[in-house]
């Protein structure tokens, strides 16, 4: 399953891109989030492996994140690995003529197991959830508004 979303985000590239590779930033715009632990690698460069901890009502969901692309501040590339999904995701940050940025996601799911069901039969879940931390993190980056409030 493949598709591409894209937000406006009231700010400048520099900005936005200084907001979104913060590691500390990311309890304030993914719900669920706990903590990241590096694997390997070198903290926020290409081939850095972390793992990733969400709590997800009553579930504890982890997941591992491998920077495969950094070209900041035009683009990230990264995978995410989980328990019978894996998602690759290139996220593109283009200046706009009105100062703004374009946060531009493409994503591809790939799915194993019980997980192959769900993605058949509710692949909008999948672009809703995405569409949702871009939203989120447009709230945080523009007006402080954190997913803990």
């Amino acid at each position: 399953m493949e598709y591409t979303l894209d937000i406006e985000i009231k700010l400048p590239r520099h900005q936005v891109v200084d907001l979104f590779k913060n590691e500390e930033n990311m309890k304030f715009w993914q719900k669920g989030f706990v903590n990241m632990t590096l694997l390997n690698g070198q903290k926020g460069k290409a081939g850095a492996v972390s793992k990733l901890t969400y709590i997800m009502g009553k579930r504890k969901i982890e997941m591992v994140e491998t920077i495969t692309l950094l070209d900041l501040p035009a683009a990230i590339h990264l995978t995410f690995d989980a328990k019978n999904i894996y998602n690759i995701q290139e996220n593109y940050f283009e200046e706009l003529v009105n100062g703004h940025t374009k946060w531009i996601s493409k994503n591809e799911f790939k799915f194993s197991g019980f997980m192959k069901i769900m993605g058949f039969l509710m692949p909008g879940a999948f672009k809703k959830q995405s569409y949702s931390y871009m939203k989120d993190f447009k709230a945080f980056a523009e007006n402080g508004k954190s997913v803990n409030n």
